[in-house]
C-alpha cells in the first residue's frame, strides 16, 4: 500500500475507532460497533453520503469491490487490519501532525466546569497574526447525528482561515445522545460560546465577532445557535460565565435539519415514520409526533426572529437524509424576519459536498461578517457531479 493510501485508510481507522469509544456498550466487537453508529438507515451497508464529510475520500478505498457501498465486512477488514498493524508500531500517525506548522493548538479546554471529555474545546491560534487587533473567531460544530463524531474533525475546516493569520478557530465538543437528550445538546453549545467570550481578552479574541459553523447536525445546532440567542429558556446554566451571552455574529449551516416537525413528513432514506431509533427521535427521547413540543423547541426556524445572526446555507438537493426542503424553509423564515440569508443549492449534491466555489464564497460570507470586507457573494447553484 502507498503511503498516500495507507494515511488515507488510517484516517478511516481513526475515526472509526473514536466513534466506538464514545458508545462501545452493547457491540459484539469493536468493529461492528462502529459499523452500526455510522449505519444511519439501518440497511446494512455504509453509503457515501453515511461517511463523516473528512472521510468520504476514503470511501473507493474501502469499497474493495467496487459496488457503491461499504459492507460490513469491508469496514471490519479495514479496521482490523489498521488495528493490527497499530498494535505492531506501524499504526497510523497521531492527530497532531495533521496540525499545521502555522497553527498553536490548545486543546481540551473545559467550558463546562466539568471533567466531562464531551464538554470540552479545541483553541486554534494563528502562530503569526496580521494584526494586532483582536481576532474574529470561527466556531466548529461536528455532526453525526447527534450521537456521533467529536470535535477532532474540526481542524480540516479551519485550518485555512487560522492559518491565514486573519482568524481563530475553535472546535466544540458536546454531550451525544448516549449520555443525555435534549436540550442537552444546546446548552453544551451555548455554554461553549459563553467561555469564548469570557477567555477572549486573554487569547486577544474579538468576542463582538464570532461566526458558528457546523454541518449535519452540527448544521442543526449552529442554525440554532444563530436564532435563539434571545431565548432565555435555552440558555442553561452550565459553566461559570452566566454573565456572558450566547449571540453569534453569522452561521455557516451545512445541510442542518431546521424543522422537525416537518422533516418527519419529507421522503427520505430514514424512515421516520415509524420506531423511535432514528436520530432526531434518539435526541428528543421519542418519535417527533410524540413529542411535538420537544420538537418544535429543538427546530431553528421556531426561534427565527429579527436581529438574528445573518445566515449561508449550503444543502444538497439530493441529500437523502436531511430533505433540501429543510434549507429553504430556513432561508424563507429568515428572509420573511429581515434576517440577511444566503441558500447556496448544491445542485446533485447529497449529505455532503467538497467544491472549491463553495470554499470561496463560505470565506468571502466570513469576510463580510466578521472583518468587514465588502464584497458580492455570488450564489449561483454550483453543481456537483457524483461522488463529490
Amino acid at each position: 500500500m502507498s503511503n498516500q493510501a495507507f494515511l488515507r485508510v488510517s484516517a478511516y481507522f481513526l475515526f472509526a475507532t473514536a466513534l466506538f469509544a464514545q458508545n462501545p456498550q452493547g457491540a459484539p466487537s469493536p468493529a461492528r460497533g462502529m459499523f452500526d453508529q455510522m449505519d444511519v438507515d439501518k440497511n446494512g451497508r455504509l453509503s457515501r453520503e453515511e461517511l463523516p464529510e473528512r472521510l468520504r475520500a476514503n470511501f473507493d478505498r474501502v469499497d474493495t469491490n467496487g459496488d457503491g457501498a461499504i459492507s460490513r465486512e469491508e469496514h471490519e477488514a479495514v479496521v482490523n487490519r489498521m488495528r493490527q498493524q497499530q498494535q505492531a508500531g506501524k499504526g497510523a500517525p497521531p492527530q497532531a501532525r495533521a496540525l499545521p506548522p502555522e497553527i498553536e493548538a490548545l486543546r481540551d479546554l473545559p467550558y463546562a466546569g466539568t471533567d466531562n471529555p464531551r464538554q470540552k474545546l479545541d483553541l486554534y491560534l494563528p502562530k503569526v497574526r496580521k494584526s494586532d487587533k483582536p481576532l474574529p473567531i470561527i466556531v466548529f460544530i461536528h455532526g453525526g447525528g447527534w450521537r456521533a463524531g467529536d470535535k477532532s474533525g474540526g481542524i480540516s475546516h479551519l485550518a485555512r482561515f487560522v492559518q491565514s493569520g486573519d482568524y481563530a478557530g475553535v472546535s466544540v465538543g458536546y454531550r451525544l445522545t448516549n449520555e443525555a437528550q435534549w436540550p442537552a445538546q444546546i446548552h453544551d453549545c451555548k455554554a461553549a460560546i459563553r467561555w469564548i467570550k469570557a477567555h477572549a481578552g486573554e487569547h486577544r479574541l474579538d468576542a463582538s465577532r464570532i461566526a458558528v459553523w457546523g454541518t449535519s447536525a452540527g448544521g442543526h445546532l449552529v442554525s440554532h445557535l444563530g436564532t435563539s440567542g434571545d431565548v432565555k429558556d435555552l440558555e442553561g446554566t452550565l459553566g461559570a460565565h452566566l454573565d456572558q451571552d450566547s449571540r453569534v455574529t453569522c452561521v455557516v449551516n451545512y445541510f442542518g435539519p431546521e424543522n422537525f416537525l416537518t422533516m418527519v413528513r419529507q421522503p427520505s432514506t430514514i424512515d421516520r415514520s415509524r420506531g423511535g431509533d432514528y436520530p432526531e427521535a434518539l435526541l428528543l427521547g421519542g418519535p417527533v409526533p410524540e413529542r411535538e413540543q420537544a420538537a418544535q423547541e429543538a427546530s431553528p426556524v421556531t426561534h427565527v426572529s429579527q436581529g438574528d445572526a445573518a445566515f449561508f446555507t449550503a444543502h444538497g438537493t439530493k441529500d437523502p437524509l436531511v430533505p433540501f426542503a429543510q434549507a429553504e424553509e430556513i432561508h424563507a423564515a429568515l428572509q420573511k424576519a429581515g434576517v440577511p440569508s444566503l441558500l447556496q443549492e448544491m445542485t446533485g449534491g447529497g449529505h455532503g459536498f467538497r467544491s472549491p466555489e463553495l470554499d470561496a464564497r463560505v470565506k468571502q460570507f466570513l469576510d463580510l461578517h466578521l472583518r468587514g470586507i465588502q464584497t458580492e457573494i455570488v450564489t449561483t447553484p454550483i453543481v456537483m457531479q457524483p461522488g463529490k
